[in-house]
């Protein structure tokens, strides 16, 4: 059957081919005037607000909608009036920090007098990169920009009094203009002139710290939280709290969730270090891309799943946490179903349909007669439904979770309390703190993987039930000491253990499963994903 699809999903494209190999794919400038566009070039200054068409190049005719999709072209090629941005006014004059953005965004970090950052970053995006350097020009690369506009370009306006509402950090967006020629670019001036752009907070570094973050000592990035919440047993990760702000991605159905769109804040408490999440880069909030043949056929489960739209239903939780995987298994392992029920419905009180209503009412006023009926829709159907989502969510997350220790030493406990319940325990050997405790049930829980990573670590596992989840246990380096007191009497060995033979005390019971080695490489945890 996938054959079948794939072979006819190959005669969709080698039909539709032909009308997407432009070789300018893009504007020449999103001005929609062009007598205003020639007064730009002449004399800037004269004009502050300018009435653009942020994708004029994703109009399409009918028959290139029917196979590649609508998406949100209509909204690309809308117009809107913004203001032009002047960097030297602008939070009362801004400096160039350095470039950033990824493959796709054109981007750079500014700062204010007070050391504050900011991001500005394109609204339109250029994959073409991604492509191998064989296929960028040709039909491929204009495929692939085409399917850009499967972005709703102002979603990000609506999502920020959401996340106000909702109590989860964020930034505030404001779209700006660049007029031609714009010299305060320095060097440049060429990559950021006639495009524009949005303007939001970038919190990164102590100068970033606002009001709203409390008593906020830092702001870091993941691969810093991730780096020291492993490296010491001190250093923790909000886990409601960052089951929360993914909740809110649930209901906006932003897919993109991956470890580098997320900051954090450095909170001091008990001598230990709590990083809680801010999220960043909403490009993906509101997706719609499953409304054209090709794109329904690759966003199949058999092929890029994670392409879900937007909808009024949750059709595939699962699509909706793949690219999140990696930092959802490290910083929700401990959040129970209980918690994500309670959470949900929290969001639920929270976004009221005046909230929902004032949220989507932020479209420029042309897009809103375009897209603010059907969003205020699906976000109040959506909301209704979180609690359903919430409770995939968590089963998502209880099919395999993670519990980590750090470079210090742990002593891990698992209990089989009975067929049904496990409990994991895990205790700081520096002052015997309990800094992890959760019960997993063999209904939901299929393997619980436990990492010790360095230190001479302690893992006891006991209690004798008639069935239970597997344990895996990977000591990591230093000389840990391992006992398995337990005993399943059905389903096999379900106790299994990983490090290396030497440093390593193994006790082994009937149900272990010794897969100790020589080889290092069997500690081999990632740490930060990169």
């Amino acid at each position: 059957m996938k054959l079948i699809y794939l072979q006819a999903l190959l005669a969709l494209i080698t039909i539709s081919i032909s009308g997407c190999a432009r070789k300018n794919f893009y504007a020449k400038t999103p001005v929609t005037d062009p007598a205003v566009y020639k007064q730009l070039l002449q004399n800037p200054a004269t004009i502050d607000s300018v009435t653009i068409q942020a994708g004029k190049h994703y109009k399409r005719g009918a028959l290139h909608r029917l196979f590649w999709g609508t998406h949100y072209r209509s909204v690309w090629n809308e117009p809107v009036t913004l203001p032009v941005f002047d960097k030297t006014r602008i939070k009362g004059g801004l400096e160039f920090e350095k470039l950033g953005g990824g493959f796709q965004t054109t981007s750079m970090t500014l700062t204010d007098s007070t050391g504050f950052t900011y991001a500005l970053r394109s609204i339109d995006k250029d994959p073409v990169s991604v492509v191998p350097g064989i296929w960028r020009k040709t039909f491929v690369a204009n495929i692939l920009r085409d399917q850009t506009s499967a972005i709703n370009p102002y979603g990000s306006l609506v999502v920020a009094p959401l996340a106000q509402a909702a109590g989860i950090p964020h930034s505030t967006p404001v779209y700006y203009y660049v007029y031609p020629n714009d010299t305060t670019f320095g060097e440049h001036n060429e990559r950021f002139s006639d495009n524009v752009f949005m303007l939001e907070e970038k919190y990164d570094g102590k100068d970033a710290i606002t009001p709203a973050l409390g008593d906020a000592e830092d702001l870091v990035g993941s691969e810093d939280v991730l780096n020291k919440r492993y490296t010491d047993d001190d250093h923790f990760i909000d886990q409601p709290a960052f089951a929360k702000a993914r909740l809110l991605d649930l209901l906006i159905n932003d897919w993109d969730r991956h470890e580098g769109q997320w900051d954090w804040a450095e909170y001091k408490k008990n001598g230990n270090t709590i990083y809680k999440p801010i999220p960043k880069d909403r490009d993906n909030a509101f997706y719609r891309f499953q409304d054209g043949i090709i794109p329904w056929l690759f966003s199949r489960n058999w092929a890029i799943r994670k392409f879900e739209s937007f909808d009024e239903e949750y059709n595939d939780v699962y699509a909706l946490t793949m690219n999140s995987s990696f930092i959802d298994q490290r910083a929700l392992a401990q959040v129970t179903r209980q918690q994500f029920d309670s959470l949900a419905l929290e969001m639920q009180a929270a976004l009221s349909d005046q909230v929902i209503e004032n949220a989507v009412k932020q479209f420029p006023a042309s897009v809103y007669k375009l897209e603010g009926e059907k969003t205020t829709h699906k976000l109040k159907s959506r909301r209704d439904q979180l609690p359903e989502a919430a409770a995939e969510f968590y089963k998502i997350l209880a099919k395999v979770p993670l519990v980590v220790g750090s470079d210090k030493e742990e002593e891990f406990k698992v209990k089989r309390l009975n067929s049904n319940e496990t409990e994991v325990t895990v205790t700081r050997k520096s002052d015997d703190a309990i800094v992890f405790r959760r019960t997993f049930y063999t209904s939901e829980t299929e393997e619980i993987k436990l990492y010790g990573l360095a230190g001479d670590d302690e893992f006891e596992i006991e209690g004798e039930v008639d069935k239970g989840i597997k344990v895996t246990i990977v000591g990591g380096r230093g000389e840990d000491e391992i006992k398995d007191k337990s005993e399943v009497k059905s389903g096999g060995k379900k106790t299994w253990v990983y490090d290396t033979k030497r440093g390593t005390e193994l006790e082994k019971g009937p149900n272990t499963k010794d897969k100790t080695t020589n080889d290092v490489r069997v500690h081999a945890f990632d740490r930060e994903g990169y």
